[in-house]
C-alpha cells in the first residue's frame, strides 16, 4: 500500500489484532478495537488482562489489521515495535493532553461520541511502529 493508501486503510478499520509475548516466550494473540492517528496505533485494553500484563513484562508487540473475503480482496497491515503506556492506569479521565486526540478518534469511530467514556478498567497504549509491512492482493491483477 502506499502511505496514503495504509493511512486511509487504518482510519476506517475498526478491528486489530494484538501479538505479545507471554511468560513463557510462546505468542498470545487477541482481539481489540484501535485508534490510528496518522503515526501511531492507540489500543484501549483492560488492565487486568493477559495481553496487558504481557505487556507490562515486555513492551514488544506485532498488530494485523486485516479485510477480505476472497484471495483477489485480502488486504491489510502488520505494525510492530515497542509500545509505550500513556495515561494513569487504570483510566478514569484525568486530564492528559497527550490523549485529546486518540481518545477522541476512538469515541467517535467505535461508541459514536465526542467524548471518551472512561470505565476504570481499561488503559492506553500507543505503538509507534518500527516496521510496517502491507499488502493488497486487489493489485495483483495488475501485475
Amino acid at each position: 500500500m502506499t502511505p496514503g493508501e495504509l493511512d486511509e486503510f487504518l482510519t476506517s478499520q475498526r478491528t486489530c489484532r494484538v501479538a505479545t509475548v507471554s511468560a513463557d516466550g510462546a505468542p498470545h494473540v487477541s482481539t481489540l478495537w484501535f485508534a490510528w492517528d496518522g503515526t501511531s496505533m492507540w489500543l484501549y485494553s483492560v488492565v487486568r488482562s493477559k495481553r496487558w500484563a504481557d505487556l507490562r513484562r515486555d513492551p514488544r508487540v506485532a498488530i494485523v489489521v486485516d479485510t477480505g473475503e476472497e484471495y483477489d480482496e485480502l488486504r491489510g497491515v502488520e505494525l510492530s515495535g515497542t509500545v509505550e503506556f500513556v495515561g494513569e492506569i487504570p483510566r478514569t479521565g484525568e486530564l492528559c493532553a497527550e490523549l485529546d486526540v486518540p481518545e477522541t478518534l476512538f469515541a467517535r469511530k467505535n461508541f459514536g461520541l465526542d467524548e471518551m467514556p472512561h470505565d476504570g478498567r481499561h488503559a492506553w497504549v500507543r505503538l509507534t511502529p518500527s516496521k510496517t509491512v502491507s499488502w493488497d492482493f486487489r493489485k495483483l491483477g495488475s501485475l
